[in-house]
Parts: C-alpha cells; sequence; structure tokens
C-alpha cells in the first residue's frame, strides 16, 4: 500500500527538495505551502498535490489538513513538520508582536496541526511525525532569540510527545540541521528589515552586519550542506523500524551538540557569542 506523506513549508529549501525525493520513492506526497500564489508554482515543477496551508491560520490548518485527506482518502502514514522561518534581532530590541508571529508559525501552528493529525494515527493504529528543528534548538546563539525560543519550545514539546506515545505505535522524530542551502537567510533579511528598529538600537553596527550577511548570495559557510542531506534524514525516520529521536544534519550540529554536553557553560558561551549578528 502507497504511503502518504503531509509536508509543510515546500514552497522553497528543505519542504521542495523533501516532496520531490519522497514522490519519486512513490510516497503519496502532499505538499504545502504557505502562499495560494505558490501552490500552481509548486505543480508546475512537477509535485501532484499541493494544497495551502498556513501556520498562522487556524482555519487554514483545518481546510488543509481535509484537502490532505481527501488526497489520501482519509489516511496519514506520515506528517513533515518543515514550516519555519527565523526572526533575526537582539531580544530587547524584539517587539512582542514579532515574537507572538515567530511562535504562531514555528511553534503553536505546527502543534495545532500535530495534535489534529495524531487523533488521525492513533485511530488508523500508526504513523509518524518527523518535525524539522534547528541546531539553534540546541543552542543558542545571539541577536537569535526569537529563533531560538521557538526551536527550543518546539523540541521541549516533541521529546514530551516521544514519551506521551511510547506506548503507541506512532514513532516520533526529530531533525535538527546546521546551514543548509535555502532561502532561510533571504526571509529572515525581510524578517529582520520588517520588525526591527536598526537604527535606533545601540546594536546598530551588529545589525549592518547581519544584514551583510543575510545579503550574501551563496551558501552562509564552507559547512553548508544541500537540503538532501535533511531529506536523507528523513527518509530514515519514515523508513526505519527502529527510527531516531534525534538527528543531527551538518558539522555545525554535531559540533553544538559535543560543546552543550561537555564544554562549561563560560566557554560555550564564548563560542556562540563568535557567531555575531
Amino acid at each position: 500500500m502507497q504511503k502518504s506523506i503531509l509536508i509543510t513549508g515546500c514552497s522553497t529549501g528543505i519542504g521542495l527538495e523533501a516532496a520531490k525525493m519522497l514522490q519519486k520513492r512513490q510516497y503519496l506526497v502532499v505538499a504545502s505551502c504557505r502562499k495560494a500564489e505558490d501552490v500552481e508554482k509548486l505543480k508546475a515543477q512537477g509535485l501532484k498535490h499541493v494544497v495551502q496551508l498556513d501556520l498562522s491560520d487556524s482555519e487554514s490548518i483545518t481546510q488543509g489538513l481535509q484537502q490532505t485527506l481527501d488526497i489520501t482518502g482519509g489516511g496519514l502514514f506520515a506528517l513533515f513538520n518543515n514550516g519555519a522561518y527565523g526572526q533575526p534581532g537582539a531580544v530587547e530590541d524584539l517587539p512582542v508582536s514579532a515574537l507572538k508571529e515567530q511562535f504562531e508559525c514555528n511553534f503553536f501552528g505546527t502543534h495545532e496541526l500535530t495534535t489534529k493529525v495524531l487523533k488521525l494515527m492513533l485511530a488508523q493504529g500508526d504513523g509518524r511525525v518527523v518535525t524539522n528543528s534547528s541546531v539553534l534548538g540546541l543552542v543558542a546563539a545571539p541577536f537569535r532569540g526569537a529563533y531560538n525560543a521557538s526551536k527550543f519550545a518546539l523540541e521541549g514539546l516533541t521529546d514530551t510527545l516521544r514519551l506521551e506515545l511510547a506506548d503507541t505505535p506512532i514513532k516520533i522524530s526529530l531533525i535538527e540541521p546546521g546551514p543548509i542551502e535555502s532561502r532561510f537567510r533571504a526571509n529572515a533579511l525581510v524578517a529582520l528589515k520588517t520588525n526591527i528598529d536598526m537604527q535606533n538600537s545601540r546594536h546598530q553596527k551588529g545589525y549592518e552586519e547581519a544584514v551583510a550577511r543575510l545579503s550574501k548570495e551563496g551558501p552562509s559557510s564552507s559547512q553548508t550542506l544541500s537540503a538532501s542531506a535533511v531529506v536523507n534524514k528523513l527518509i530514515h525516520a519514515l523508513e526505519s523500524q527502529r527510527p531516531k529521536a534525534h538527528y543531527y544534519v551538518t558539522l555545525p550540529t554535531y559540533g553544538a551538540a559535543f560543546m552543550r554536553r561537555f564544554f562549561p557553560v563560560c566557554m560555550l558561551d564564548w563560542v556562540m557569542r563568535r557567531q555575531g549578528a
């Protein structure tokens, strides 16, 4: 029987690559995207089933999931929670409204969709939920407070969920990538310019460096990997008899996990402060 999967955040990057690779592996893929205008764009790229699903909108979540179930015949083998964005900015400069927007997409929307899908999976007696987190769900970095907070919260919620579902056939996994080729930086730059008053901040110089970094074309570092590196871990989480609870992707994630476990806090802080704005 063909396995079905709903993927959020498929307009670009990891979500798009996941949808394409899994469709080639004969999954019944339902790719979702936030904007209505992206639906036809994704279909034009060869994706057979695309729905609109905005994680910041409860009605959109309900409608997107119903459309998904109409496509799959009422069942769903897996959910890949991938939709997210990063809101840069120093914590002291971060408007509450921007923090709420960050959590609506990265945390609350993901939680709402996951709980709806879990009811279905519990009723059908199986299923897998894989959530894409970040190296910044493991360690904090300056000027990433909103994103850090959303990913730390998501990891805590997901780990708890895994414990609570241990007596069921449903498998829960987290993927924690470092730098990956995507439009993440471009989207972060828009969020920075929209929500942060850079000119009237004591961190103005740091923001100038952040704008330059986020505006730069090409990989953000020599350790940046393609989106397929994440999808390879996703495939293991979907197809292994014993999927891992946590999957690290990229050298920076392995390094961060090691430092968090073995380094004194002062040393870890020194390393992460060098990441800059």
